[in-house]
Parts: C-alpha cells; sequence; structure tokens
C-alpha cells in the first residue's frame, strides 16, 4: 500500500508507515536534520527538520511524522526557515561545532543563521556535572552561554568532549535498545544544564559502558572521538584528505560484520561501519571497532605511545 502527499505543490507517493521526510528525500528535498539517522528511533531533539503541515497548529518534525493520505507539507515557508535559523543559531552560540559534520556549516549558510549576534561566549565555568540543576547565576546580557568544559579523557579507546554536545540523543539510542542494549548512559539534569551522564555520574571505566564505541559512531558533531583522531587532531596531524577508507570483513569472529579501515601513512586511525550493511546496521562490538592493533607491524609499545607519534614515526621512516 501506498499513500499519497503533495509537498511543495507536487504529488509524492511512498510506502504506508513512511516518514515525511522519507517522502521529501525520495524527491531530493534538502532537509536538514542533527538527531536523525537511518539505523536509530527518531527522537525529535535537535528541531531542524521541521516542516509546515496544513491543519496543523505547529511545525511537526518530518523525521518521525508519518505521512497521511492527503497531507499538504511546505518545507520552505518563511515559517519553517525561521524557525531552522533560530535552532541552528541557539546551538551554535552554545556548542562548540569545530568538527561537525560539514553540512551543519552549508545548512547555516543557507538559512542565514548568526550566531555571533548573540554576543561573545562566557568564559567557561569548570566541570559543568558539578552544577547544581536549576541554579543560574542572574545574566548579565553581554556575554552568550556556553556548555564550554574540560575534555573527559578516562580511557585509551575514545574521549568524550561534551563541550560539542548538542543533546541529540543518539549515542543514547545506540547504547540502549537501538544496539546495544547496555544502558550505560543517559541524559540527566534539565535545561539548560542538561547533559550526557553515566549513572550516578561515575567515571566511564566504572560504569556499564562495555566500550563498544557505537556511540561514537553516530556523534554528529565530534563530542564523542576515537583517541586516536583526538590525539592526532590534537598533534595537528589529522588529515582526511590523506586517508583512505577500505571495506574489510572482522577477523573476530564468524558473524561477518563488515569493516571500514580509515588508514592514514599506512596505519589505521580509526574503523567504522556501513550503515547499509544488513548484519551491523553500522553498529560494532569492542573487537572490531578497537582490536585492530595486531596489524600494525610497529616497533612502538602501542599501550602507552600515543599516535600522533608513532604516525611521526612512520613519515620520517
Amino acid at each position: 500500500m501506498s499513500v499519497t502527499v503533495t509537498i511543495n505543490g507536487q504529488a509524492v507517493s511512498v510506502p504506508d508507515g513512511a516518514t515525511l521526510l522519507d517522502a521529501c528525500r525520495s524527491e531530493k528535498i534538502d532537509t536538514p536534520t542533527l538527531c536523525y539517522l537511518e539505523n536509530l528511533t527518531p527522537v525529535n531533539a535537535c528541531r531542524v527538520c521541521v516542516v509546515e503541515v496544513e491543519g496543523s497548529r505547529t511545525l511537526v518534525p518530518a523525521c518521525s511524522r508519518t505521512a497521511e493520505e492527503g497531507m499538504v507539507v511546505q518545507t520552505e515557508t518563511d515559517r519553517v526557515k525561521h524557525s531552522r535559523k533560530m535552532v541552528l543559531e541557539f546551538l551554535a552560540s552554545s556548542v562548540d561545532l569545530s568538527t561537525a559534520d560539514s553540512t551543519l556549516s552549508g545548512w547555516m549558510e543557507t538559512y542565514g543563521a548568526d550566531p555571533s549576534r548573540y554576543g561573545p561566549a562566557a568564559p567557561p565555568t569548570g566541570d559543568r556535572d558539578q552544577r547544581h540543576a536549576g541554579h543560574h547565576s542572574a545574566a548579565s546580557g553581554e556575554v552568550t552561554e556556553t556548555v564550554a568544559q574540560p575534555a573527559k579523557i578516562d580511557n585509551g579507546l575514545y574521549m568524550r568532549d561534551y563541550s560539542k554536545c548538542i543533546l541529540c540523543y543518539k549515542c543514547v539510542e545506540a547504547c540502549g535498545e537501538d544496539a546495544q542494549n547496555t544502558f550505560a548512559i543517559a541524559v540527566a539534569g534539565r535545561g539548560f544544564d542538561a547533559r550526557i551522564s553515566t549513572e550516578f555520574d561515575v567515571g566511564l571505566t566504572d560504569s556499564a559502558c562495555v566500550f563498544c564505541g557505537n556511540c561514537i559512531g553516530v556523534c554528529p558533531t565530534g563530542a564523542l572521538m576515537f583517541r586516536s583522531e583526538y590525539e592526532l587532531r590534537q598533534a595537528g596531524v589529522w588529515d582526511e584528505d590523506e586517508q583512505n577508507v577500505t571495506r574489510t570483513v572482522c577477523s573476530y569472529c564468524g558473524v561477518g560484520c563488515n569493516l571500514e579501515l580509515h588508514t592514514q601513512d599506512n596505519r589505521i586511525v580509526k574503523v567504522t561501519s556501513p550503515m547499509d550493511h544488513s548484519v551491523t546496521d553500522g553498529h560494532l562490538c569492542i573487537k572490531g571497532r578497537f582490536g585492530y592493533e595486531y596489524v600494525q607491524n610497529l616497533d612502538d609499545d602501542l599501550a602507552t605511545t600515543p599516535i600522533d607519534v608513532v604516525l611521526r614515526g612512520v613519515r620520517e621512516k
């Protein structure tokens, strides 16, 4: 069965159960998304995909609203564009988006988002995890509050930089029933103090985390990042233009998970999995995502040597 909706004056037929986002994409209508991913359940968190539906009092999220027969949808009205602009401005004024997907800067340009109009960023206030939720100092009106905070580096596999977190909930969904079913993380706090946290705010190594890294694979802003990538970026030698991506099959078991090996200077710098693969849907276990050091034929002590030092050694050989 199929349903027919009208999008920007054009009749569009989609399968029964498809979303408005599916309908838009079938017609190659560029609809921005941040919290949406094909292999996760939509959570309607970012609201940049909103569209206007005739008869609806409010704008509706295209990523989760099911297409219904006879719907009349507009994706580029002044109301829609203004809403998207404001969402992008609020995010960019409070969050470090320097390592976000490159499409985000394109959307900001498209909708004329100018986060600088809210003023300069306020100085960091230290560890935001220790702030008492709901208690705020009076705003001066001269600076913009941000989520700036120190990066959390407590293991050798990945790091967390919540100054780049937009609370898209993707990591929570991937850690939960959409993929891993570990439920090691969730959103704690309310309002501007909302943040991703472990149970009882314990350290990651003391939490239920199994270090599968599926949260990294879905993060759109670099708030969660491979330790290898982070160290290379810090050293100024991370170069995606010089990287090759090779698709292969994980060698640890017989499930058949596909891997994408990202290599730079003939060294694996990170491992991902294609979302269109029927076995993984983009998700991996700790062995598949992080257990690749055994293929590196180097003399360095890989347990203690930062990867940027290793790569520089490779370049000098």
